[in-house]
């Protein structure tokens, strides 16, 4: 016999909470679109809702990778600092990691995400949020700086935030739907 999971508190129910609200504030964006309006542009920039729904995923599993694993050994192969050395190939899938590809729907981003979550939700209850790992070498980044789990969550709340606030302009000039206000 197994025992029911005891609810998280404190700290833990706090960063599961923040999570799954601005989680809830990007998948409300999304309601009832079709896969041809997920892809539309609708402000000057490149960004679409499909796009965001998958970038979205896609940071949000690279930093649970990062929690548990360490930066990953690519990381420390690319000099971002300086674009014009990147390889094409390099930035094409960046790219592409903000764009709903004709072979992709909405659906399915939005299941992956769910699996992402899921993921993620079980460090937050798991893992020691202490656990630090350096981070790679960016120009974004301070050298030789650590982030420990905490931080990479917080860190992950912020961009789901920040896109979440995105993907809503980007809904109301599609259609004029908000999701607050």
């Amino acid at each position: 016999m197994t025992n029911a999971p005891t609810a998280l508190t404190g700290e833990r129910a706090d960063l599961l909470e923040s999570l799954r609200r601005h989680r809830g504030f990007l998948r409300h964006t999304v309601q009832g679109l079709t896969d041809d309006q997920a892809r539309q542009r609708t402000t000057p920039s490149e960004l679409t809702l499909g796009g965001l729904v998958k970038h979205v995923a896609a940071t949000e599993r690279s930093w649970a990778d990062f929690i548990v694993d360490g930066p990953a050994p690519a990381d420390g192969d690319i000099d971002w600092s300086r674009p014009e050395d990147i390889p094409a190939e390099v930035l094409a899938a960046w790219s592409s990691a903000f764009t709903l590809l004709p072979d992709e729907t909405l659906a399915g981003v939005l299941a992956e995400y769910d699996g992402v979550a899921r993921r993620t939700d079980e460090l937050v209850a798991t893992i020691d949020l202490d656990t630090s790992h350096p981070l790679p070498a960016a120009p974004w980044y301070e050298p030789g700086a650590r982030w420990s789990a905490r931080r990479v969550l917080l860190h992950i709340v912020a961009e789901t935030s920040q896109h979440a606030g995105h993907a809503d302009i980007i809904r109301e000039a599609l259609d004029g739907q908000k999701t607050m206000g």
